[in-house]
């Protein structure tokens, strides 16, 4: 990852890296072939202004749990836990299995949380919550091919995950992404919240209205951030659509 404003123009990047994956745009910006670099590090370490960053790193569980434990006393006073977040922790279910396992049985069975898409095969999901207390589970669109053209698949799978979820009695508490101009229309609200009132123990639904947070990753990154632009939706309007689901039994939180 490149950090414009930390780059001071010295330009070692570009003569030490052995693979000419970073190249120079215009107006001194840098960029990094993810197709030719190898992760060496070379580059990160060789420069002053730490304009270049290696993003994440492989861990084992023990790694992490020991992480987790160093707040444990805190999980003790509040109740909460372990939460495995994302990206998406499924892609990588067997880590997140054992990770889930060995959290319960070294810490003493503290609570456990995953944050899913829900896109996955069943038996893997069925695995996980094995050894998970909440699922807080995204549903971005109740029409298969508005999900389709918006996320490239089918929401198909996601709606049976959440079903069977909901019928093995896990706590279960429905994730709303709110993108003004994709999915905020009436209908797609109202179908949401009928479908999560319809689930076996289901009584809470999140809103997470659409923000600009994560913009500048993208342009760290050198990606296209396709929403560029986007206004946010109004205080006004997000109090309607929790009002709409509201009506329909539900609680209702933003953010969460």
């Amino acid at each position: 990852m490149w950090i414009g404003e930390n780059c001071i123009r010295c330009n070692l990047c570009l003569e030490i890296y052995p693979t000419n994956a970073i190249f120079e745009e215009e107006k001194g910006k840098k960029r990094v072939d993810a197709e030719l670099c190898d992760l060496c590090g070379l580059c990160v370490n060789r420069c002053p202004g730490e304009a270049l960053n290696l993003v994440g790193r492989h861990v084992t569980v023990d790694e992490v749990l020991r992480e987790v434990a160093q707040d444990a006393v805190f999980y003790h006073r509040s109740g909460g836990g372990l939460t495995l977040s994302g990206g998406e922790p499924t892609a990588q279910a067997d880590f997140a299995y054992e990770l889930l396992r060995q959290y319960k049985i070294k810490e003493w069975g503290l609570h456990t949380a995953i944050e899913t898409c829900g896109y996955v095969k069943w038996s893997k999901l069925a695995v996980l919550l094995e050894y998970t207390d909440l699922v807080l589970y995204d549903i971005k669109h109740m029409d298969s091919l508005q999900h389709r053209r918006l996320t490239g698949i089918s929401n198909k799978l996601i709606l049976q995950n959440a079903i069977q979820i909901a019928r093995s009695h896990k706590q279960l508490i429905i994730r709303f992404p709110l993108i003004p101009g994709y999915n905020d229309n009436e209908e797609n609200i109202r179908r949401t919240a009928e479908f999560a009132r319809e689930l076996p123990g289901v009584e809470e639904i999140d809103l997470l209205p659409y923000h600009r947070l994560g913009e500048p990753k993208y342009a760290r990154e050198g990606q296209e951030y396709t929403l560029s632009g986007m206004i946010s939706l109004t205080p006004e309007r997000i109090a309607s659509i929790r009002n709409i689901m509201e009506n329909f039994g539900l609680r209702v939180r933003i953010g969460g």
